[in-house]
């Protein structure tokens, strides 16, 4: 079989490497080629759930969409979604296979490679040409055994490699020329070149820069893109995007402030991505230590990775309490997926699936308890919300079974197969002030998203097509390669 792939490595985690997988899939699919995505291990609680109901990474679902094609269990078929400091949960091919600590996770990667040669496979069957993104950096030799991630399946696969540093943090020369020193000569061969990334101001300045690294590694210089700040509105892969960007995007007199807090395992906040590029709304991700804004005219807790952990954490931080001042001045708060379950009487895990077995209370506003059980809900869905009857759609990802009496009002109806009709989802209080419900992406949907605004005073027509403006981004990211890089040097390292 003829392969042609580009594996794209970073110098670091977030340097840009899924943007720029992204772009150059765009690239791609312009040029006539039919390219598919790949990476071979995430790790990342920003997930979404594919069309034969497994779930990978974020990333690689919009890397998918760059490419015209939906997302299938192949483009990311090792995903870790870190439950605790030490441990994360293991999807192997879209399904959950178990958790792991840090130690534990070393010794499995061998048994891993074959699953993830089998999808590399798969996808160079079905295309011109696989892009492939690495996940953190090559240079971490401490974790060359059994590596999947970087160099380990570029030597495995013989997957020439392009290798991105982020100018914007500093330090980019030692960056490539220490990655240079520590990777084996088998390995270095395999780089074909650099990019670098996330450049501010006139990039001729940095032509010496460029030379240096090229005398010094004596791999090609393939360009210096820019800061791109319409990057801004497509999601991000993880949670290290939120260090960067904590609110106040639209900040301004008369725009409804939303308050989201980013818990320590916030799982799919690209669900509020929607919401930040909407005129009439100022979207805050309150981070760790502050506490949240009491002009917020509605409170969104996030999905998590770790419910009850996370509701621990909440109260930690006092967003208990802000919480409870807020509710009492009549704020709106909504409850996504784990946040939905925080807003109950109680949290139980029998099985231990998130730790210890036990029972913690919930925040009390809702008259629900929820079960977390091991059965996990992957599935992507339609429906309305019945309050202003627009039609929602989105996904399900989670574990756990909700119950109780204010279940009786359903935030959403759901299009369901079975003869008895809509499915209900979620839960409404009394007073309609508080909701949940565990549908992630509701926000994406135009029509919903403008409905449920206007319910909480936000006039005017605002965003029209969300859809629509993540392509746009993704033509522009496009448009800045083809511009700025040298993407014909970099399809041809592909073959």
């Amino acid at each position: 079989m003829t392969r042609r792939a580009l594996m794209v490595q970073g110098t670091g985690s977030d340097v840009g490497k899924s943007l720029l997988v992204a772009g150059l899939c765009r690239v791609a699919r312009r040029r006539g080629l039919a390219v598919r995505p790949f990476k071979p291990q995430n790790m990342s609680n920003n997930a979404a759930v594919t069309a034969d109901g497994g779930e990978i990474g974020r990333a690689q679902a919009l890397q998918a969409r760059a490419c015209g094609v939906p997302p299938s269990v192949d483009m990311n078929p090792v995903l870790l979604k870190p439950q605790t400091d030490r441990g994360s949960q293991v999807v192997v091919q879209g399904r959950m296979r178990g958790t792991a600590d840090a130690r534990a996770y070393q010794d499995m990667k061998a048994g891993l490679l074959p699953a993830v040669r089998d999808s590399f496979a798969r996808l160079c069957r079905q295309a011109d040409l696989v892009l492939v993104e690495g996940a953190g950096s090559p240079a971490e030799v401490n974790l060359r055994r059994n590596d999947i991630a970087n160099m380990g399946f570029a030597v495995a696969e013989q997957v020439p490699v392009a290798l991105v540093a982020d100018i914007d943090r500093g330090g980019v020369i030692a960056a490539l020329v220490g990655t240079k020193e520590l990777l084996t000569s088998e390995e270095a061969a395999l780089v074909r070149g650099f990019v670098i990334n996330r450049f501010r101001g006139d990039p001729s300045l940095f032509d010496d820069g460029l030379a240096i690294i090229r005398q010094r590694t004596g791999w090609h210089p393939f360009g210096v893109l820019p800061h791109l700040p319409l990057a801004g509105r497509l999601p991000a892969e993880d949670a290290a995007a939120l260090s960067r960007d904590t609110g106040g995007r639209n900040a301004g007199d008369g725009r409804l402030i939303i308050a989201v807090p980013m818990l320590s395992r916030i799982a799919n906040f690209d669900d509020f991505d929607p919401l930040a590029q909407e005129p009439g709304v100022d979207l805050r991700m309150v981070p760790p230590g502050t506490p949240l804004p009491l002009d917020a005219g509605l409170v969104i807790l996030p999905g998590s990775k770790a419910t009850i952990g996370d509701l621990s954490f909440l109260r930690a931080q006092g967003w208990d309490v802000d919480l409870a001042a807020l509710v009492r001045a009549g704020v709106r708060v909504l409850g996504v997926c784990g946040g939905y379950q925080m807003l109950g009487h109680g949290i139980a895990d029998p099985d231990g699936i998130e730790g210890p077995p036990g029972r913690v209370d919930g925040l009390g506003y809702l008259a629900v308890d929820t079960v977390l059980t091991g059965h996990k809900a992957l599935r992507a869905v339609t429906g309305r919300h019945p309050a202003t009857d627009a039609a929602i759609r989105g996904y399900e990802m989670h574990v756990g079974v909700t119950e109780g009496p204010d279940r009786q009002r359903p935030l959403l109806l759901l299009d369901d197969d079975q003869p008895e009709g809509d499915r209900p989802d979620g839960a409404v209080s009394a007073d309609g002030r508080i909701a949940g419900a565990y549908v992630h992406g509701l926000f994406a949907a135009d029509g919903f998203r403008r409905a449920y605004l206007a319910g909480l005073g936000v006039t005017g027509k605002g965003m029209a097509d969300y859809d629509a403006s993540v392509d746009m981004a993704l033509d522009a990211l496009a448009d800045a390669m083809e511009a700025h890089l040298d993407v014909d040097g970099l399809l041809a390292a592909a073959g």
